[in-house]
């Protein structure tokens, strides 16, 4: 087989042979290369994608668990509030109880009435009183004897044992005896009333006192449920908050679930209130189980949908929710999440095939037109040709005739310039292909950043235009409106570092704007530990800036601040108008301070000690500074602080596109 071909090609002419030969020399490179900075572009974005994808399912678990603590909370502060309110009102109506005891034991005293008749007469206007729909007031002796009840009055109940079986009439009675005097105690208990139909025993709740001079305790009860406790509205609000949760949508099918530890699903689209611990996926593996056993994680199985052919590959992010022992999961299938990827995989190899069918067709050419202008091999030309195989592709062969031995040597001459020319015209192209790979990149980390801005930035003016302009409210959501705005710039800014952008300038009172900044950023996690102190001067004149720029140079510089200080300190930020007609912005912390080997690079762009930081934030603050024809300075001392100075032009000058 081998001797066929060969002898095939020794036979054909000239033109081909040179076809058969130089053809996959010309293919075959781009092939690879091609090939290989496209799978590389394919892993930098399959990497990138599942980072941000990730990040999105955590971001919506986390989310999802804000919601479950922020409800958890409300309604833990809500009942405290009604639980102090209810034991204030029967605290007090205790008291009056016993005031109206000492009342009637008075007039005994006084000798109006006798001792029987003022116990009577007091027994009869207890009993008169109710709270709320089944509560009453009783007395008993300290033996347990009532001597005032609106049922069972007569009776002793000093061996009367709660649901829990708690002996709570021998309790109050001992407590309200060691009590000081005039002291109202509470006891809480679970009691059954089969008089009011009761099926489950509910929590009441008893605040009583002790009227020494009849061995009287008198109590004030009733049932919390009846009181602090609002089912109705704790179900409408439950019901709101599953809503919110139920239409968040991960991706295209995933969605958010809550269960509990023993596998059952409070929130869920389809199969709410069903116990899933059983549940396997298509390989047979028991995925609830690890769940409900590791509570916080990530876990990735098979999974067959009702509209699926095929199982497909689902991963999740789960978080525990230990108020309520419940799991919280955001899941998606994984194929929806590398779509992106995929795409750019296509247009990889489309590029690929119609490069390689151009360069292919070129090359072809060429061959065919070198081919009519050689006739016989010299020495002289495989000298040269050697030469040129070793990479001397000046190297040129000497035309000293006008025959077709000339033409020969002028066209191979032509030919290694044109072999020079691609040469160096190849490596731009890889340059250039690397170049727009990293822009394809960009593009896609800029889009996934977006989508996380563009949800909160929509909600913030959904809760926006639903609030009064004078609820405190108001505020907070149009802080975080302005701020997701402001982060959308940041993002499109940091794509646009190259270009240089301009400032849009515009009347502003730095004050204001820092007072913005400082309030906004106070809240900040890094500024937690942080005490920020503003030391603006008051006859500070507005200037010429562009707001949004000098927003983002104040808060890179405050989290800067921040993040120096871990364990708390100082930050003053100030103004003061400068005697040569700048405006200086001041920001003194005293944090770690900087070592005075990273001063001269901390302006570069990428430079950075942190292991989280991009290095991009001073350097796109010194653009700023620059385009508005300012100047920053740092002054810093390791262990003593760092204080950075920011002169900005108090009037406009030359070079600004007013």
């Amino acid at each position: 087989m081998r001797g066929l071909i060969f002898n095939f090609v020794v036979n054909l002419k000239l033109r081909w042979k040179m076809l058969v030969v130089v053809l996959p020399l010309v293919v075959l490179p781009i092939f690879v290369v091609g090939g290989v900075i496209g799978y590389i572009s394919y892993q930098q974005a399959y990497r990138g994608i599942t980072k941000a994808s990730k990040d999105d399912l955590d971001h919506m678990a986390r989310f999802t668990l804000d919601l479950l603590d922020a409800h958890h909370k409300q309604f833990q502060v809500y009942k405290e509030d009604k639980r102090q309110a209810v034991r204030n009102e029967l605290r007090t109506l205790a008291d009056l109880a016993y005031s109206l005891a000492e009342s009637h034991h008075a007039q005994y005293l006084s000798g109006e009435v006798s001792l029987n008749r003022a116990r009577s007469e007091a027994a009869r206007a207890l009993k008169q009183v109710s709270i709320g729909q089944s509560g009453y007031i009783f007395a008993m002796t300290s033996q347990g004897q009532l001597t005032a009840h609106p049922a069972r009055e007569g009776d002793n109940i000093y061996d009367e044992q709660d649901q829990a079986g708690r002996y709570f009439i021998r309790a109050m009675s001992r407590a309200a005896l060691r009590a000081p005097p005039g002291q109202v105690l509470f006891i809480v208990y679970p009691w059954r009333n089969e008089l009011l139909g009761d099926q489950t025993p509910r929590q009441k709740l008893a605040a009583y006192r002790y009227f020494p001079e009849w061995d009287w305790i008198i109590a004030a009860t009733g049932y919390l449920e009846e009181t602090y406790e609002d089912l109705a509205f704790e179900r409408r609000s439950f019901a709101d908050l599953k809503q919110k949760i139920q239409s968040k949508r991960v991706g295209r099918t995933g969605y958010i679930y809550c269960m509990d530890t023993r596998g059952t699903l409070h929130i869920h689209p389809e199969d709410e209130g069903l116990n899933i611990a059983e549940r396997t996926d298509f390989t047979g593996n028991f995925f609830v189980r690890e769940m409900t056993e590791n509570k916080n994680g990530w876990i990735r199985y098979p999974w067959r949908g009702a509209n699926d052919s095929l199982p497909r590959m689902k991963i999740v992010r789960y978080l525990y929710f230990k108020p309520w022992d419940w799991i919280v999961a955001v899941g998606s299938y994984e194929d929806e999440f590398f779509e992106e990827a995929k795409l750019i995989k296509t247009r990889i190899l489309g590029s690929l095939f119609i490069l390689t069918f151009f360069v292919g067709a070129t090359a072809v050419l060429l061959v065919f037109v070198a081919a009519q202008v050689l006739t016989n091999p010299i020495h002289h030309m495989i000298e040269v040709i050697r030469q040129v195989r070793r990479g001397r592709l000046d190297a040129k062969m000497q035309v000293e005739s006008q025959d077709e031995l000339g033409e020969l040597a002028a066209a191979f001459n032509r030919m290694t310039e044109i072999m020079k020319r691609n040469q160096e015209m190849e490596a731009s192209l890889s340059q250039q292909g690397k170049m727009a790979s990293l822009g394809v990149l960009s593009s896609g980390v800029a889009h996934e950043i977006n989508n996380p801005l563009g949800v909160i930035l929509g909600y913030a003016a959904y809760l926006e235009g639903k609030l009064d302009p004078d609820d405190p409210k108001f505020k907070y959501v149009h802080e975080i409106k302005r701020e997701s705005k402001r982060c959308k710039k940041i993002v499109q800014d940091l794509l646009n570092y190259a270009r240089t952008p301009k400032p849009a300038l515009e009347e502003t009172d730095l004050n204001q704007l820092l007072e913005q900044i400082v309030d906004f950023a106070a809240n900040h996690t890094d500024m937690h530990q942080v005490r920020v102190r503003k030391a603006f001067a008051p006859d500070l004149p507005r200037v010429m800036v562009d707001g949004d720029q000098i927003r983002q140079v104040a808060i890179n510089l405050i989290l800067n601040a921040g993040a120096a200080m871990p364990e708390g300190g100082d930050l003053v930020v100030g103004t003061c108008l400068s005697a040569d007609g700048f405006v200086e912005l001041s920001f003194a912390d005293t944090g770690s301070g900087i070592p005075p080997e990273y001063l001269e690079k901390i302006f570069e762009p990428f430079f950075t000690t942190r292991p989280r930081g991009t290095g991009l934030g001073l350097a796109i603050t010194r653009q700023i500074i620059e385009l508005h024809q300012g100047e920053i300075h740092i002054d810093s001392e390791p262990g003593r602080g760092t204080r950075v100075l920011v002169r900005l032009p108090a009037l406009a000058q030359e070079g600004y596109d007013l």
